[in-house]
């Protein structure tokens, strides 16, 4: 069986390393995206700005 490819963080290039349960995936323009840690803490206001008001 191949391994699945590594996430590669869309804002930092950061490749994930083992288990990842805290990066964000996000669904932006039709493309799968994924973020670092740092960069989803970072970027949290940004994040929760997208969401509609029904997820806050």
């Amino acid at each position: 069986m191949a391994e699945p490819e590594p996430l590669v963080c869309a804002r930092c290039g950061t490749r994930a390393e083992g288990p990842r349960p805290t990066w964000t995936f996000s669904v932006e323009s039709g493309a799968c995206r994924h973020y670092c840690e740092r960069c989803s803490r970072d970027h949290l206001r940004v994040i929760e700005g997208r969401l509609d008001s029904q997820w806050w």
